[in-house]
């Protein structure tokens, strides 16, 4: 049995419905998300869909968007919502793979410096051993409010510089599966 999780965090349709939603770097994700989805599944990970809700807009329940996007066709082996921006708090999770015995989770999803990194922290913080995997997350570019652009590029390429090394071991898809297969 394996003591590892991957975590494919909202990777919902209520993205869709906000005004920042960008497809250019969708395609690219999309692969690199299947591929560990499948690798992981066959070396018996767990797989673990977060889903983000909030009281109201496209986040909401009742907007009908906090679906997983139509690309993902794998069975979770569990389901589950947060309130907030990590995966751990509140959302039932942190239970759940305790009870498990799973001590090594593998992060994955949508806006890469927002839930996926505090996640990042947040399970380091409880002593999970953390796999990043960049390449299985998508987020858009953002503005500073003094009018400097961050490209998606910049923001995960600044997500990996403060996670390596102290939260989190930064993988591509294919490190994080080898690395799978070792355990």
């Amino acid at each position: 049995m394996s003591h590892s999780a991957l975590l494919i965090i909202d990777v919902q349709q209520s993205f869709q419905h906000r005004p920042f939603w960008r497809e250019e770097d969708l395609p690219a994700f999309q692969q690199a998300l299947t591929r560990l989805i499948d690798g992981c599944r066959r070396q018996g990970a767990a797989l673990v869909d977060v889903l983000h809700v909030s009281p109201e807009g496209p986040f909401s329940l009742a907007s009908g968007h906090v679906r997983r996007l139509p690309f993902l066709s794998h069975r979770a082996d569990v389901t589950l919502h947060k309130r907030v921006h990590n995966a751990l708090t509140e959302s039932g999770l942190d239970a759940w793979l305790r009870e498990r015995r799973i001590d090594h989770l593998i992060i994955s999803g949508i806006r890469t410096e927002q839930c996926c990194e505090t996640t990042a922290r947040v399970a380091s913080d409880l002593g999970y051993r953390v796999t990043f995997v960049t390449e299985a997350t998508l987020t858009f570019p953002m503005q500073h409010p003094d009018g400097q652009a961050f490209t998606t590029e910049r923001l995960k390429r600044h997500t990996e510089t403060v996670l390596v090394d102290r939260f989190a071991r930064i993988a591509s898809v294919d490190e994080a599966l080898a690395q799978l297969a070792q355990e």
